[in-house]
């Protein structure tokens, strides 16, 4: 925001996870850490100020390694920033937490390792220093019911986009994804503790 109040973007040079296949660096646990502490640091400037409202802190509420920019760092990509802020509203601090370990993790049927996955999500609390860790795991389960319910909502509605994703199978996904987590909780619970 300038002093007069008016959203002034720019470019960010950089790697965006955009594709499913991507270089190893994106996914290391370095980079979970570090997008972690990337969260917690626009959390921390955002709360108590007036754009958080009543809330804790303004949430992003769409991180994932597409909206994540990854630059060069030693040799190696790192998160540097993230992009994409139309969803960015007041919430709380453990909502954001939740969609990182959902889209970073790629939480679904296609983990095929759920301790190393639980690792890995111990990994992003311990980064960021959650400290609502007991809420986490159903925090993930509302977010892909408020996603799939959402696109459903939407696309019954008339929205396009959400159409064209409810026919592309994404509710499915999602739902899919909400029954996996569902049935490794106690895993995914016991990791954060």
């Amino acid at each position: 925001m300038d002093d007069e109040g008016r959203e002034v973007l720019s470019y960010l040079d950089g790697h965006v996870a955009w594709e499913p296949r991507q270089p190893a660096a994106v996914s290391s646990d370095e980079s979970l850490v570090t997008v972690a502490r990337l969260v917690r640091e626009f959390h921390d400037l955002t709360s108590g100020t007036p754009l958080a409202g009543d809330q804790e802190v303004v949430c992003h509420n769409d991180l994932s390694p597409k909206n994540t920019v990854y630059q060069l760092f030693s040799g190696e990509l790192r998160p540097t920033a993230f992009i994409d802020w139309d969803l960015a509203a007041p919430g709380a601090r453990i909502h954001d937490i939740a969609h990182v370990c959902w889209q970073y993790l790629g939480l679904g049927p296609s983990v095929t390792d759920v301790e190393e996955v639980a690792r890995r999500m111990r990994l992003i609390v311990d980064g960021y220093g959650l400290s609502d860790r007991q809420r986490l795991v159903s925090t993930i389960l509302w977010w892909q019911d408020r996603c799939w319910r959402g696109i459903e909502a939407q696309a019954d509605g008339g929205d396009v986009a959400m159409a064209r994703l409810r026919d592309a199978g994404s509710v499915r996904q999602v739902q899919a994804a909400y029954r996996w987590v569902s049935d490794h909780r106690a895993a995914l619970e016991r990791s954060v503790r």
